[in-house]
């Protein structure tokens, strides 16, 4: 099935923008504590005051060293659309303590984001530890209010793209990767996310039929092992007849070809008894109902003894009228081992009888899969051409969330910081800009946040990058190339120029044209090497100068 129009190619229009892909995507998917918040602004008079706030996430997931940024379409879609209904008002008043005063819902009545604005990177984007993936600005009740959404909308959407572009990149370019996993995901929403977001991170197709419809994703998907034992022998097959591709006559008795068929295979390799007849029954049937996309699940009995003979004979059978089987899905057993098996199995039916790219078949191999199993199957060697992975990608089994946080970093025009013993959670104060610098061989080589007023880095002019809070750790680079990574994707009541939202097609390309630009030691599943995140040293100092007018000092007796 090809991408649709209105899925995968389509770009969201300029104009009205459509609301969040999930219905239940409301002001009031969040949590309690936003409401009161906005409350308690409200009642100080400090609702209207300009905040800005940043989202980013503290530490790269399972292990590596790099994320995939996803989720963005659908917080613009969110805000394109927040206003609350009465009926949520009257929830909100109920909800509250019943002190609160009359004049809060009236406010809420009024509440839209037309006077918010969102800087974010482009989504499909690699990105990395404490660098904003959005900056969030606008009166501080309103956009109190988005936090929760927004770390919701973004923290399983970049979960799932990054563990699919983990997966692509132990499988490889060449082969063919199948998601799976609606059977497995966490609730519906869960398996219509998985589906698109794994889109982005590189895999080929879903057996999703919503988020095919929806997304324009293509389709995958054949029959199961229930199709299979269905059968009990040929005499179930009614309409034995098909048509030759072409259209030129039509074969009376396909049932009969097949067995014909089965009996020169048999003859030919000496080594099979009596295949599964009921399992030769349901592929004979499946092939009449499908002839231009025959692929059999073939181990329900026995892979070598049965599964692949009988489905050879249905292949050739097709083969004799003018159609091409694609191929067959292993579901169990030594995935290595069986899939050269039935490759070696595939060659001598093309030499032996003739025909040309029978060896060349797809095999597809499923069965609870991971980045572990296909590393393995790599180290072993085999013959796999497409995997269908499911469980391990769509719940994201080796790490259950990104932790994606969203952090007040300014308020009135003042820099405002976070402090924490634990130096991972402290904040990095004020408005700022965010750059990627780019080496004499075309790969990143470090992010640079910098105060939003400073000079941005230029080309061939060298710049000192510092940690943001070890001071030991500082490199001077010359960048080859500067791409600034924040755009406005809504500029509120602004004069910002607007970047349109692009089309699900077109932000998997810019993950897969990151992912091939990263230095190979980030991207490698054991050891990788950490990317560089720094700051600029004016805004070093800044930070701890803040942080050190903000601690309070001690007092030893």
């Amino acid at each position: 099935m090809e991408a649709k129009e209105n899925g995968a190619n389509k770009k969201p229009s300029s104009g009205v923008i459509d609301g969040p892909t999930n219905p239940m995507v409301t002001p009031l998917l969040t949590d309690l504590y936003q409401f009161t918040m906005a409350y308690a602004y409200w009642k100080a008079g400090k609702h209207q005051e300009r905040a800005v706030f940043d989202l980013y996430f503290r530490k790269n997931p399972f292990g590596g060293e790099y994320t995939v940024f996803a989720g963005l379409e659908e917080c613009i879609r969110f805000i394109a659309n927040f206003k609350l209904t009465e009926e949520e008002i009257d929830f909100v008043r109920q909800s509250l303590s019943s002190s609160c005063e009359d004049g809060f819902f009236d406010y809420l009545r009024g509440v839209d984001c037309s006077d918010v604005e969102v800087y974010a990177i482009p989504e499909g984007t690699v990105v990395f530890p404490k660098v904003p993936l959005m900056r969030v600005e606008g009166p501080i009740a309103v956009v109190q209010l988005l936090e929760t959404p927004f770390v919701n909308l973004i923290n399983y959407a970049s979960l799932v793209s990054t563990n699919a572009a983990r997966h692509r990149h132990v499988a490889g370019k060449s082969k063919t990767l199948l998601e799976f996993g609606l059977r497995r995901a966490q609730g519906p929403d869960g398996g219509i996310g998985a589906s698109k977001y794994c889109y982005v991170g590189g895999f080929d197709a879903t057996s999703n039929v919503a988020a095919g419809k929806l997304f324009g994703i293509p389709l995958r998907g054949t029959h199961s092992h229930a199709f299979v034992s269905s059968y009990m022998n040929l005499d179930e097959i009614s309409d034995k007849s098909l048509r030759r591709k072409d259209g030129s006559s039509t074969c009376d008795d396909f049932v009969i070809e097949v067995q014909t068929w089965l009996s020169k295979i048999q003859l030919s390799n000496g080594v099979f008894g009596e295949t599964n007849q009921s399992e030769l029954a349901a592929f004979t049937s499946y092939a009449l109902a499908f002839p231009d996309n025959f692929l059999a699940l073939v181990d329900t009995y026995d892979v070598i003894r049965s599964g692949i003979p009988n489905f050879c004979a249905v292949a050739l059978a097709l083969s004799d009228l003018g159609y091409k089987a694609v191929g067959i899905r292993l579901d169990s057993g030594d995935l290595a081992y069986l899939s050269c098996e039935v490759r070696k199995f595939f060659r001598n039916i093309e030499k032996e009888f003739g025909v040309p790219e029978f060896g060349n078949l797809a095999i597809t191999a499923s069965n609870d899969l991971n980045e572990e199993t296909l590393d393995a199957l790599n180290k072993q060697g085999h013959e796999v051409d497409a995997y269908g992975i499911g469980t391990y990608l769509v719940t994201c089994y080796a790490q259950a969330a990104l932790g994606v946080v969203f952090k007040l970093v300014e308020i009135n025009n003042q820099p405002r910081i976070k402090l924490s013993e634990d130096v991972s959670k402290v904040s990095i104060p004020c408005k700022k800009r965010c750059y990627r610098l780019y080496g004499k061989e075309g790969y990143p080589l470090v992010d640079i946040m910098t105060g939003e007023n400073e000079p941005p880095p230029k080309v061939g002019e060298r710049i000192l990058c510092r940690h943001p809070f070890q001071e030991s750790k500082r490199a001077y680079v010359v960048p080859q190339k500067v791409e600034e990574l924040l755009r406005c994707y809504w500029p509120g009541n602004s004069d910002e120029k607007k970047d349109t939202l692009p089309a699900l097609r077109d932000i998997r390309e810019r993950c897969i044209k990151q992912l091939e630009i990263m230095r190979p030691d980030h991207m490698r599943r054991l050891n990788p090497t950490p990317y560089k995140v720094s700051v600029s040293a004016k805004l070093y100092d800044f930070i701890h100068f803040l942080w050190l007018n903000e601690a309070p000092v001690g007092e030893l007796q």
